[in-house]
């Protein structure tokens, strides 16, 4: 587990959403964990609204304005999402143990729902796409 793990799912939601967070922490784990927080507390469209503008802001605010990438933000929600209906699991260390593919194998998990590279498009850097070849949940 990751330095983010020194937080509680409401800590790091906090330090998270009000810019406090230590940019070092945010890795592709931390970034899971928040679309795990976010979906189980708001849901997972209102995880997608929530997200979105934090995640550009916390970009954007480190002056990273090009790092945002909204299909990959989405997709990693929904991602998530979809893993989070095979079980049920009440600490994110033991939700990552049982789907560590979202960490260890994330690009090809989304290769199975996109023929679009999106990790370099700029469309998809700038606006949602739907998958192209199989939607999520």
């Amino acid at each position: 587990m990751e330095k983010h793990a020194a937080f509680s799912d409401s800590q790091f939601e906090q330090q998270f959403e009000s810019g406090r967070l230590d940019p070092t922490l945010f890795s592709h784990e931390a970034h899971l964990r928040l679309a795990w927080i976010h979906i189980r507390r708001y849901g997972v469209e209102q995880a997608i609204r929530n997200l979105t503008v934090q995640i550009r802001g916390f970009a954007e605010g480190l002056g990273a304005h090009d790092k945002y990438n909204e299909t990959v933000t989405i997709a990693a929600i929904r991602a998530v999402y979809h893993f989070m209906l095979k079980g049920t699991w009440s600490e994110f260390a033991d939700f990552m143990a049982a789907n560590s593919r979202l960490k260890t194998h994330f690009r090809e998990l989304l290769s199975q729902h996109y023929s679009t590279d999106i990790f370099t498009s700029e469309k998809a850097r700038r606006t949602y796409l739907e998958p192209e070849l199989l939607p999520f949940d």
